[in-house]
């Protein structure tokens, strides 16, 4: 393979309404491990699919190095396909069982081709990714969502490709799938160009690609070392805009005191020329050529004012909005030892079968504790969440819970009324704070001036996030008890760093469903659960360093 794997030539694309998404974009991707970042709706999946040929540039040219995988974040794929035939080797299976059966017609053998080991392969590439036990004639619609993913993934590996394409890879997986997907990738030997929100696989990337304003820098190192390198160059950035600032403070000072200076020596001039009795022509001409050269000397010092503000604003230009919350919540303060919740024996049933093993489950939730809640997909980690939060009520056993309020936050972030602004949410749930507090508070929460006056429906997800946040934290009573169901799934980066600041501020009891492990070593959590096989158990806590 060449030293670049992909490259991409005043590339520009717009959508059939006009709207551009990018103008005169130009990069490479050299061979290894590359992670692609940008906020929502920056052109991440866009730019993927016009590298994969699924959509056509409207301007300039994309050229990749030899075959192309490509694996996108939903599969358009019908339920009720079967295994093999998502591997793509469905023909050459169905040719080789015919010639094992001592049919010998010429097309099987031309089907087959050189691959008399693809069963072999096959199995090899599902046992590598967790799908050992499932059959190459299964049909889609008995898989999760979770191992759809790996079996897309699968498909593109045994292609063999030189350039793998993957949008948000780990979405819907477990832990246990997440560190499979890993191990896969990181023996990958081809140019991985991949879209991720997971900072634990970004962390196992050769180099980050920054999508920002319609162009993309390469960082080396993993993502770490790019969240290092961001956080000096906005210090650097800031340090300029100071120094511009100083800059403009100073010219606007000079000029003003070269205007005094001036305006000084005409008058000190005129009166002078008054007391020399010149002749009035020479006076005259003395009056111009001073008028001159006071006119010259307030077109430079404007000019100098206007430089450095041209300096100043460029420099602005490349400082990035802080988009950091700084929260303090001591209404959320839970006493140590006082029971939020207590329940003995839980169960439920779906489909008429019991969802939790033995005699039921049994949960206390003691003072500000911060849980994790681990386990399979499947395992009714988000019924448990329901039934804490009151959604469901127990058929078996009993559940109480203490005086506090709790607050439950979805996977769909449907808290909130869509045809209301962002500040009627939130007068809502805090009826009893002033309003120029709670506008006060909205702006924490990244929501000045006119963003607080938005409705809640055209929000992007981080947006809905936040305001969400602000609600819930906020809320009077606020919540001593805080419920949340894969809460980082689909946010970008900024908006998941958003969400760890808010629960570190956050002091009442929260349990956490995720399987985004440096979110989870981010937010201080004390107590590990896993819920597996119907049964639920304290475990001891990940390495997540």
């Amino acid at each position: 393979m060449s030293d670049t794997c992909v490259v991409c030539t005043n590339l520009s694309f717009s959508w059939p309404d006009d709207t551009p998404v990018f103008q005169d974009l130009s990069f490479t991707v050299p061979p290894g491990r590359t992670g692609l970042v940008a906020p929502n709706g920056a052109g991440k999946t866009t730019l993927l699919r016009l590298i994969a040929g699924d959509l056509t540039p409207t301007g300039g040219a994309v050229t990749v190095d030899g075959v192309l995988g490509y694996l996108p974040q939903n599969l358009p794929l019908a339920g009720d396909l079967t295994v093999a035939q998502v591997l793509g080797v469905d023909a050459v299976l169905r040719a080789l069982h015919a010639i094992e059966a001592g049919d010998a017609a010429e097309e099987h053998f031309t089907t087959v081709g050189d691959d008399w080991d693809v069963e072999e392969r096959s199995r090899a590439e599902l046992d590598r990714l967790g799908l050992g036990d499932v059959a190459l004639d299964r049909r889609l619609a008995t898989l999760s969502g979770g191992q759809v993913v790996s079996l897309g993934l699968a498909a593109q590996l045994l292609r063999r490709p030189d350039v793998l394409l993957l949008d948000e890879p780990t979405n819907n997986l477990d832990l246990d799938a997440r560190h499979r997907l890993y191990a896969v990738l990181e023996e990958w030997s081809g140019c991985l160009l991949l879209v991720s929100h997971d900072r634990a696989l970004l962390d196992r990337m050769d180099r980050i690609a920054e999508l920002d304003r319609g162009e993309l820098r390469l960082f080396g190192g993993n993502f770490t070392a790019y969240e290092e390198a961001a956080r000096a160059a906005r210090e650097a950035a800031e340090r300029t805009v100071r120094g511009a600032e100083q800059e403009v403070k100073r010219e606007k000072r000079e000029m003003q005191q070269a205007r005094e200076r001036a305006e000084r020596r005409a008058g000190n001039a005129a009166r002078n020329l008054d007391s020399a009795g010149l002749a009035r022509i020479v006076a005259g001409g003395l009056k111009r050529s001073a008028q001159e050269s006071a006119g010259r000397s307030r077109q430079l010092h404007a000019n100098r004012v206007s430089e450095a503000q041209s300096r100043l604003d460029e420099a602005s230009r490349a400082l990035r909005e802080d988009e950091t919350l700084t929260l303090d919540l001591p209404d959320t303060t839970v006493p140590a030892g006082r029971t939020v919740v207590a329940g003995e024996r839980m169960q439920v049933h779906h489909d008429g079968r019991a969802v939790f093993a033995g005699a039921g489950l049994d949960l206390t939730i003691r003072g500000p504790e911060r849980i994790a809640l681990t386990g399979p997909n499947g395992a009714g980690k988000s019924t448990l969440l329901r039934l804490l939060q009151g959604e469901l009520d127990p058929e078996g056993g009993q559940l109480r819970r203490g005086e506090g309020r709790v607050a439950y936050l979805s996977q769909r972030l449907d808290l909130l009324d869509p045809e209301r602004t962002v500040a009627e949410n939130f007068a809502a749930y805090a009826p009893d704070r002033p309003q120029a507090e709670r506008m006060n508070l909205l702006a924490r929460f990244l929501f000045r001036g006119a963003r607080a006056h938005l409705p809640v429906g055209v929000l992007s997800g981080g947006e809905r996030l936040r305001a969400t946040l602000a609600c819930v934290l906020y809320a009077q009573p606020a919540p001593h008890l805080l419920l949340l169901d894969e809460p980082t799934n689909n946010l970008d980066l900024v908006s998941a760093g958003q969400l760890e600041s808010a629960l570190s501020a956050y002091r009442g009891a929260f349990v956490v469903v995720s399987h985004d492990e440096r979110f989870l070593a981010e937010i201080g959590v004390q107590r590990w659960l896993r819920l597996d096989g119907g049964r639920l158990r304290e475990v001891a806590a990940p390495d997540l360093g």
